[in-house]
């Protein structure tokens, strides 16, 4: 039955026993780490693997979450002290859990508190899921887009920042201003060398503002990559009222998401961390052949899928998988991604691979092919390119991966094969509309000139350019439906 009354710190003893309540006492755990970007995904995984963590191996280690972009985020919790319940949902059932290691929430409007938080004593860790985009970044490249407006108007003297690179630059600043030892500042995005690539751009835009500080950065602030893994679509209305009926409390921030969570984590932190071994991470030294074995297999094919499956009409990734060729066709991609990964340790990639499927397959988790597709010239050099130029170098075939490449083209063009508009939700979108006009040819190559995103070189592949084109203009004649069947019949 639902409540009116809302779930808060005052209303938690009231939860229902069928929710796990948090083994710690969120009035007094201090904060220890600031993360930026407090969406759904950061909320189901990282905060659910840190708050474990806590009740395992103790310590002050709340979050100070930031939202960067709206105020729907902080709105939802704020009114509930940081608290939300996460639900999976699988063939097992559904359970429920209750979080309480946010211990603040930073709306846009208070973005100056973000440095302030980054520049206090006890903050050891600064953590960031603010997607690919907000890396203000050139993804063929990965270095720092210099004429980013956002990136432009961070640097103007005086301004607040806005940008994740010129928050964690302004909040570096003041910590060594205040004279404050360094700390760790650890990506949880999908980017191939996250730790690597956000060091990279964190010391470009330091050296921007200030070379004494970009050195101070370099000699005591890591950067430590991490891997991270945990499908989480964006909960709807009849989910929220699903968790308010099992927890007899309504719940505005309630997160819904599988029971599979894997969180891989580089293992460089001088200001030291949560006992993330004992709140279900993997602690290793280099992070590589996780991260490049998740990004060319579960990403690319999610991606894939997400963009065949809409032009097919399939609203969730489960639908899509279960329709004709689909699974076959995400088979033959992962046979074209295999001889480019270097397999951690022990893996059964055959065993992974099942497990993936099993995943995609899973009709309680409503994951929609549209939320997928979004930001898609930020996605495709790490889930796809890198796989085509491995494949093209070693002149082995990558035909499953340029379908994926076509079906993105596809895609952005805006009209579904039914006639309507597609909201294409991405940074570059503008220029994707002007460019997807003409024959697939011309289409095909007009996109592969963007070279923010497919670099100069796969522009110039005459074999790829031919390849894609064709894709493409099968996709327009026969329709994705028929494509997935026939393109996984080989």
């Amino acid at each position: 039955m639902q409540t009116n009354a809302r779930l808060s710190l005052a209303t938690l003893p009231r939860a229902a026993a069928v929710a796990r309540r948090p083994a710690i006492d969120p009035h007094r755990l201090g904060v220890g780490i600031v993360h930026l970007g407090c969406g759904a995904f950061h909320r189901a995984h990282q905060a659910m693997h840190v708050q474990r963590a806590i009740e395992a191996g103790g310590g002050d280690w709340g979050i100070a979450a930031a939202s960067l972009r709206g105020e729907a985020v902080p709105a939802s919790l704020l009114p509930q002290d940081g608290l939300y319940s996460v639900l999976e949902r699988d063939a097992d059932g559904m359970r429920l859990s209750i979080n309480a290691v946010l211990r603040e929430v930073i709306g846009p409007s208070r973005l100056a508190a973000v440095a302030a938080a980054i520049a206090r004593p006890a903050t050891r860790i600064v953590s960031l899921t603010v997607t690919e985009k907000g890396y203000c970044h050139d993804p063929a490249t990965g270095e720092l887009d210099e004429a980013h407006p956002d990136i432009r108007a961070d640097l103007v003297p005086g301004a607040v920042a806005r940008s994740a690179p010129g928050l964690l630059v302004a909040g570096l600043a003041a910590r060594r201003a205040a004279g404050l030892g360094g700390l760790a500042v650890l990506s949880c995005d999908n980017l191939p060398e996250n730790g690597a690539t956000t060091r990279r751009i964190v010391l470009r835009m330091a050296a921007l503002r200030d070379p004494g500080l970009a050195a101070w950065i370099a000699g005591e602030v890591d950067f430590p990559s991490s891997m991270v893994d945990r499908m989480v679509p964006a909960p709807t209305v009849a989910d929220r009222a699903n968790v308010a009926t099992m927890l007899g409390l309504s719940d505005e921030a309630c997160v819904v998401t599988e029971s599979f969570s894997q969180w891989v984590v580089e293992a460089a932190f001088r200001a030291g961390r949560p006992a993330l071994e004992l709140g279900g991470a993997t602690l290793v030294s280099d992070v590589r052949p996780f991260e490049r074995m998740k990004l060319r297999l579960l990403n690319a094919a999610h991606s894939t899928i997400a963009y065949l499956g809409y032009l097919a009409g399939h609203e969730t990734v489960s639908d899509a998988i279960a329709a004709p060729g689909f699974a076959s066709l995400v088979g033959r991609l992962w046979d074209e991604a295999a001889p480019t990964l270097s397999l951690p340790a022990g893996t059964d990639l055959a065993a992974y691979r099942a497990s993936l499927l099993a995943r995609f397959a899973n009709p309680h988790l409503a994951h929609r092919t549209w939320q997928i597709a979004m930001d898609g010239s930020q996605k495709l050099p790490q889930r796809l390119l890198g796989t085509i130029r491995d494949n093209l170098a070693a002149g082995r075939p990558c035909a499953m991966a340029a379908l994926g490449v076509a079906a993105w083209m596809r895609y952005v063009r805006g009209i579904d094969e039914r006639g309507q508009a597609i909201d294409v939700r991405d940074p570059l979108a503008v220029e994707l509309a002007a460019r997807s006009r003409g024959s697939p040819g011309e289409r095909a190559d007009a996109l592969l000139g963007m070279s923010r995103v497919f670099g100069a070189d796969l522009a110039r592949h005459a074999g790829l350019r031919a390849e894609v084109s064709s894709w493409l203009g099968r996709l327009e004649r026969e329709g994705a439906a028929a494509v997935a069947r026939t393109a996984a019949a080989g």
